[in-house]
C-alpha cells in the first residue's frame, strides 16, 4: 500500500470484533443462520489455519472479479503475508512477497465508493441526520443519510466500507487506481481508511487465525498462504456450507450491541457469529 496508509499513526479505534464467532447467546433454531453464496466465498488456507472470507461483489465489482480470476489461477497459492502490523493490517497477494507488486493484469478503477439503491442494503444499524451505516450481509458500511436517497428517482444511497476488524480490501500504490492483486485484511479497526481503499469482503470464519498471524515489515518467518480457493469450485459432495447470523438474528445483535454501548456503538462493535457445517 501506499506509503500514507504505511506511515499514518493508527487512529482510534471505534470498536473490535473479537471472534467470527458468538459464544452466547446460542443460535441454533432454524431461521437463525444464512447460508453464505458459494461463488462468492472465499476460502483461504494459510500457514495458521483457515479463513473464510463473504465477497459483495455488489460493493467493488471489479475487485471480487479479480480476486476470483487470480484464485482460480493459483496466482495466490504460496504467498507470504509480508507485511503484517499489530492492530492494524495483514497484507498478501503480492506475487514478489513485497508492497508494490502486481500481476501482469492492468490495474483496477477505484472502488471505495458504490451506489445501491437503499432497499437493498441488508441492515441498516444507524439512521441519523446526517449519516447512516450498517451492513451489506457481514460487511460494514457507512453511507449519506437515508433522507439523500429517498430525494432521488434511483434511491441510490452513496456508500463505503467501514474498515472493521476482520474487513478485506484492495491494497493499492500512491494513486487511487493502482489496485492490482494485494488483499489486506484489517486486525482492528481503523476508520481513517474509509473511503480511500476498495473493501471487497470480510473474514467471517477465522478471525482467531487472521489475529495469529506472525507480524513484521516483513515479518523474520512470515506465515503463507497455503491455497486459496472458490467455494463453489469445490465439488458439491465435499463443500463445507457457510453460515452466519440471518437478517432477523442480525437485527437482535444490533438491538442488543446499540443498548450496551449506548451513545458510543458503532458497526465495528457488532459480533457476526458464523459456523462450518460439514467442514472439509
Amino acid at each position: 500500500m501506499h506509503q500514507t496508509f504505511k506511515r499514518t499513526a493508527l487512529a482510534t479505534c471505534i470498536g473490535i470484533l473479537s471472534t467470527g464467532m458468538l459464544a452466547s447467546p446460542s443460535f441454533a433454531n432454524d431461521g437463525q443462520w444464512r447460508a453464505l453464496d458459494p461463488a462468492n466465498t472465499l476460502l483461504i488456507e494459510t500457514s495458521k489455519g483457515r479463513m473464510v472470507i463473504e465477497m459483495r461483489p455488489e460493493m467493488a465489482p471489479k475487485a471480487v472479479e479479480r480476486i476470483k480470476l487470480l484464485t482460480r489461477e493459483k496466482t495466490y497459492d504460496g504467498l507470504q503475508f509480508h507485511r503484517v502490523i499489530a492492530k492494524f493490517v495483514a497484507q498478501t497477494g503480492n506475487p514478489n512477497n513485497k508492497d508494490g507488486g502486481g500481476t501482469s493484469y492492468p490495474n483496477l478503477p477505484p472502488e471505495m465508493v458504490f451506489r445501491l439503491p437503499y432497499q437493498g442494503f441488508s441492515q441498516f444499524a444507524q439512521n441519523s441526520s446526517d449519516a447512516s451505516a450498517g451492513f451489506i450481509g457481514s460487511v460494514p458500511f457507512q453511507a449519506l443519510p437515508v433522507t439523500e436517497a429517498t430525494q432521488k428517482s434511483n434511491g441510490a444511497l452513496r456508500s463505503w466500507g467501514a474498515h472493521c476488524t476482520g474487513v478485506a480490501g484492495m491494497g493499492r500504490n500512491e494513486p487511487r487506481d493502482s489496485a492490482n492483486s494485494e488483499l489486506y485484511f484489517m486486525l482492528d479497526a481503523s476508520r481513517r481508511l474509509d473511503r480511500d481503499y476498495t473493501v471487497f469482503g470480510r473474514v467471517v470464519i477465522g478471525l482467531d487465525v487472521l489475529l495469529s498471524i506472525q507480524h513484521g515489515e516483513p515479518p523474520a518467518s512470515p506465515d503463507m498462504m497455503k491455497q486459496a480457493r472458490i467455494l463453489s469450485d469445490i465439488p458439491e459432495k465435499e463443500r463445507p456450507q457457510v453460515l452466519v447470523a440471518s437478517d432477523a438474528t442480525m437485527r437482535q445483535l444490533i438491538d442488543q450491541t446499540r443498548q450496551k454501548k449506548g451513545a458510543d456503538f458503532s458497526v465495528c462493535d457488532v459480533e457476526i457469529p458464523a459456523k462450518l457445517v460439514n467442514p472439509k
